[in-house]
């Protein structure tokens, strides 16, 4: 029996799963340019789909503990995840600039991501906002 996440690893292109309350996430996901490098990106809010954050779960992937990006069949998750979308997106701006270039080394991405999943965890709970 397939499951929500084997349904989006079935899809082509891009599928990014991230936390459509939190601050961070949203910003992050809003300001990568994605589809000048993918011609096909999902963008998946996983408070919209609550089977999906349990499979996600069941399969190991914490969707409060990190972001989950899919492509090729291949599933990309917290730090490794931000490594690919860096890769991915082009440089425009500042901002995204400075963030890609810092988050595209997987050795700095791994170093980073623990104090975002930090941020996001106390954004969340400065707006009295859920986790997952």
């Amino acid at each position: 029996m397939a499951t929500p996440l084997d349904g989006l690893l079935e899809n082509s292109g891009l599928t990014v799963i991230y936390d459509g309350e939190c601050p961070f996430c949203a910003a992050y996901v809003r300001m990568l340019r994605l589809r000048e490098a993918v011609d096909s990106v999902h963008l998946v809010d996983a408070r919209e789909e609550p089977e999906l954050v349990k499979d996600c779960e069941q399969r190991g992937f914490p969707l409060n503990d990190g972001m989950l990006a899919l492509l090729g069949g291949r599933t990309y998750y917290g730090g490794d995840a931000v490594t690919l979308l860096s890769q991915l997106t082009t440089a425009s701006g500042l901002l995204n600039s400075a963030t890609a270039a810092v988050l595209k080394r997987p050795s700095l991405a791994k170093l980073c991501y623990p104090v975002m999943r930090s941020g996001r965890s106390a954004a969340l709970k400065m707006l009295g906002r859920t986790r997952l």
